[in-house]
């Protein structure tokens, strides 16, 4: 049987494959970058649509409670719990993740304050190295980043001195997943406070915060969770914290009665505590309509389709190119990869532009890796396997030599 004809059975009798015709994707294309940003559904733009035009045109100031705005981020936050493990208490939606990244070290270092590190890896999202380097400085006492490299271990840093151990879940280059209970319970063992950075592991993998025992974590709502460019992220905090969240950005929605319009600060006493300013109603609303579509989803079934994708994926690749440039960047092992392919390669630039000119949407991250992001909820088997021969394809006619795949964007 030919792989096309394998993946056209693997359709037919794929459980999730009506949830497809709930997303917006032109027929002419390949979309694998849903690790980067989420294909807009129909729910979010109907939704879009009509705040736009009813609940702001008609509505006016009016819908903040008519509506529900003012309820929005609870609302949302609720949503998302389900999908990361926690309940619908433990979450709220504000913010970017880099700004709910920095709230939530603040509060973290605070917790611990008298120790003297905060690990982070090296390799990490430059914005999450960004962020940990200010918290530190701006942190109590004197605290510092502790950076790790790839070749070191998590395990041999933690000691007593460790505040916080902060860490991305998957990471968005190669793929590669940590053992968040374990890491987890390693760093509690010691004492310090951990924060996890769900970018590419909400929507994209089972996760279970509550079971873990997970301190803190953030995530981002436009990627798998398809809230749209810049969606609102959230904020995740155990509930034996929730007496402790001092966060560093005061604003009026985190406080404890804002419309009695008080000159002194008091915080909520709840998950809502780490919210600050207006939030944006109109891309909150695409965000809650997009979390729709994740009512009835096993998270088991979707990540069992997505490391099938995965491997359908890497085995049509590497079983047909003979361009031994082509090297594997994520894991093979499965149960340490997200729902994400990468493979290196020198000219990764210039491939991933003339693959994206053959209708396959992946991205490139520098030096030389290209990504390919596995959405259960939309990718199919027969998407999987075109994209894998226009790869070959590009690779073996060097058709990526052309200068015009040569010329640098902006955004890669």
């Amino acid at each position: 049987m030919t792989p096309a004809a394998h993946a056209r059975r693997l359709d037919a009798a794929d459980p999730l494959a009506d949830r497809r015709d709930h997303f917006v994707l032109p027929n002419d294309t390949i979309y694998l970058d849903g690790n980067s940003l989420g294909p807009l559904t129909h729910a979010a733009q109907a939704a879009v649509a009509d705040t736009v035009a009813e609940e702001w045109g008609r509505g006016l100031i009016g819908s903040w409670n008519d509506a529900g705005w003012v309820t929005l981020p609870g609302r949302v936050g609720a949503a998302i719990a389900p999908l990361i493990g926690a309940a619908p208490d433990d979450v709220v939606c504000c913010d970017s993740t880099s700004v709910n990244l920095y709230k939530v070290l603040a509060v973290a270092l605070s917790i611990r304050e008298g120790r003297g590190r905060l690990v982070a890896e090296r390799d990490n999202f430059p914005t999450d190295l960004y962020i940990a380097e200010q918290a530190a400085a701006r942190a109590p006492g004197a605290c510092r980043v502790a950076w790790l490299t790839p070749d070191e271990s998590i395990a041999d840093t933690l000691d007593e001195d460790v505040a916080v151990v902060l860490l991305t879940h998957i990471d968005y280059r190669t793929g590669e997943m940590h053992d968040m209970a374990d890491i987890t319970a390693a760093a509690h063992a010691v004492g310090a406070v951990v924060v996890w950075d769900l970018a590419h592991s909400a929507g994209a993998v089972p996760l279970a915060l509550r079971d873990a025992e997970v301190d803190f974590a953030v995530g981002c709502g436009y990627k798998y969770l398809n809230g749209g460019p810049g969606a609102p992220a959230f904020i995740y905090a155990h509930p034996r914290h929730r007496h402790q969240i001092a966060q560093p950005l005061a604003g009026w929605f985190g406080h404890a009665e804002p419309f009695a319009f008080e000159p002194a600060f008091r915080p909520r006493a709840d998950i809502a505590a780490f919210l600050t300013g207006t939030p944006p109603i109109i891309a909150m609303r695409a965000l809650e309509a997009a979390l729709g579509l994740w009512q009835g989803i096993d998270m088991q079934q979707l990540r069992e389709k997505s490391i099938a994708l995965c491997h359908l994926f890497i085995e049509t690749v590497e079983a047909n190119t003979d361009d031994e440039a082509l090297t594997l960047a994520s894991p093979r092992d499965a149960a340490h990869r997200g729902s994400q392919v990468s493979f290196r390669h020198p000219e990764a630039y210039a491939v991933m532009q003339a693959l994206i000119d053959a209708g396959v949407i992946g991205d490139m991250r520098a030096p030389d890796i290209m990504r390919f992001g596995f959405a259960p909820l939309y990718t199919r088997y027969t998407d999987v396997v075109a994209a894998a021969e226009r790869l070959v394809s590009i690779l073996a006619r060097r058709t990526y030599d052309d200068p015009r795949y040569r010329a640098q964007a902006a955004v890669t």
